[in-house]
């Protein structure tokens, strides 16, 4: 039987924590191809690394995956990536990769009707999902006839819709939020005034950003109220996976604010079934992570997007009781796995902490007394789980290095999100 390689791009701690979840399960060898070994590959010897400055130039990256592919002509190719715009371009030039290349990733038809935020929100609409109050600018005549607002008229209709601050600024399409830069961009915008929102405004205008930026209500409650939640529908029309979590706390740098940092997990049927829903009613195929908010009014879910890949936080996933890595190979190699497929779909359903965050830091921002015994609790029962804290890839060099990077990550808080807050910024 043929080894199979799992190629990786980029090196976010997404990737590592497929690539983990796939060697645990089957011992599966491992590359990452990225412009740098990143935070979450040094000092690791779960893959090699091939570097690639161009990685973000698609003839490069094809070049480079026609390399590996004929580096390794005895083995299974699979393909994996965590980052919107890789999802997008391999998905346009799906017909030039090697054949013996498996993706577990949406193709461009679907990549388009998902990954916008205005598609998402008409989707979810579609079958009873809620989602926010939002309001589209667009900055080029397409855009604007395919009904996004000017600039100007977006702000008036925030105005009429009485939204209340802070308003949620966020593009409506993460890839080509990944390739524009002005100053003061973030990953998310919490504007505070209306004259936060014209200054991005203009900036977004004098450049034609070409997809629509989204102004949108602030669902009130602060991080733990927010929920990820990842799922897998095959390639054969059925959602076999489906799990969750509440969010205990978020990164806050510039570039990182919105991405879970810890995570307790938990089973909301009624959240897994609308996400279920949504997924088969456009017809899906691939890992899905949706993030959504419970409000602290009224106790509602508000769903906010789905992105078209697995997310950055998967291995709470994995921790929880369901290996991401083994969902794919029942689909794609299933002579890989053995026994029969479980029920689908599957759900992960022991309460476990997962945190990139150490322990005692994390309590201080968990404020509410239930919840911070819950996780206390399961702290007690099963431990803190760590997607790059890995006993088979556990050297000595690698160890302390992590130690590092904690000390770092509290530094970051310490720098932008000192103390907790109402709202999480």
């Amino acid at each position: 039987m043929k080894q199979v390689l799992v190629v990786g791009l980029g090196g976010d701690i997404g990737t590592y924590a497929f690539q983990r979840a796939a060697h645990e399960r089957f011992g599966w060898d491992a590359i990452v191809l990225g412009p740098r070994v990143t935070t979450f590959g040094r000092y690791s010897t779960l893959a090699r690394w091939v570097i690639e400055p161009d990685v973000f130039t698609p003839e490069v990256l094809l070049r480079r995956l026609d390399q590996i592919a004929a580096d390794h002509p005895d083995h299974e190719l699979m393909l994996f990536t965590n980052l919107d715009w890789h999802v997008r371009v391999l998905a346009e030039h799906r017909d030039r990769l090697d054949p013996r290349w498996i993706l577990p990733l949406p193709d461009l038809g679907m990549f388009d009707r998902v990954s916008s935020k205005v598609a998402f929100a008409e989707a979810c609409d579609q079958v009873g999902i809620r989602t926010p109050l939002t309001v589209a600018a667009g900055f080029t005549d397409e855009a604007v006839a395919g009904g996004a607002l000017t600039p100007a008229d977006a702000l008036a209709r925030v105005r009429e819709a009485g939204l209340e601050y802070p308003v949620i600024g966020k593009p409506a399409d993460s890839a080509d939020w990944f390739e524009v830069e002005f100053p003061g961009k973030l990953k998310i915008h919490h504007f505070e005034s209306e004259a936060e929102i014209e200054d991005v405004l203009a900036q977004l205008d004098r450049l034609d950003y070409p997809s629509e930026f989204l102004l949108q209500e602030f669902v009130p409650g602060d991080e733990t109220h927010m929920r990820s939640l990842t799922a897998y529908r095959d390639s054969a029309g059925r959602v076999t996976l489906v799990g969750g979590g509440q969010v205990l706390l978020e990164e806050h740098t510039p570039g990182t604010i919105g991405i879970p940092a810890a995570i307790l997990t938990h089973v909301d049927q009624e959240a897994f079934d609308a996400a279920a829903r949504l997924l088969d009613h456009t017809g899906y195929f691939g890992f899905a992570n949706f993030d959504f908010k419970v409000s602290s009014r009224t106790g509602e879910r508000v769903f906010f997007e789905v992105n078209p890949r697995i997310g950055r936080n998967n291995f709470y996933v994995t921790a929880a009781g369901v290996n991401v890595a083994e969902v794919v190979a029942r689909d794609l190699l299933p002579d890989r796995v053995d026994g029969d497929a479980p029920a689908a779909p599957q759900v992960p359903d022991r309460e476990i902490l997962y945190s990139v965050v150490p322990f005692r830091w994390l309590l201080r921002y968990v404020l509410e007394p239930g919840l911070r015994a819950q996780v206390k609790a399961a702290k007690r029962r099963h431990g803190v789980f760590h997607p790059l804290r890995y006993r088979g890839d556990g050297g000595l060099k690698r160890r302390l290095y992590l130690h590092a990077v904690d000390l770092r990550l509290v530094q970051k808080y310490r720098q932008h999100y000192p103390r907790p807050t109402d709202s999480g910024f």
